[in-house]
């Protein structure tokens, strides 16, 4: 088996004891955004598996776009990156 060679690491351990990889992250094609996956992205950035210029060029994310993600889960955690959700939380 060959891994191709990537900058930075290919795992990181969470605070909770879960690993995280590369293998984890949403297809470079995806476009139908779940919290679930807007949260691993989230993830990714804040513990160093991947760098926020690869997420913004592999998912053609604006970075405010990625900011407003990183804010809803530092305020409310997944939940609040759930579409259903916005109006009760961006009202606070």
């Amino acid at each position: 088996m060959y891994l191709k060679k990537v900058d930075g690491p290919r795992a990181v351990t969470l605070p909770d004891g879960t690993i995280l990889t590369r293998a984890d992250l949403p297809p470079a094609e995806t476009r139908r955004w779940v919290a679930s996956r807007k949260a691993i992205v989230v993830r990714a950035v804040t513990y160093g598996l991947i760098p926020l210029s690869e997420v913004l060029e592999r998912y053609a994310l604006s970075e405010e776009e990625f900011s407003i993600w990183s804010e809803a889960v530092e305020k409310h955690g997944v939940a609040g990156l759930k579409v259903t959700a916005i109006q009760k939380y961006r009202q606070l």
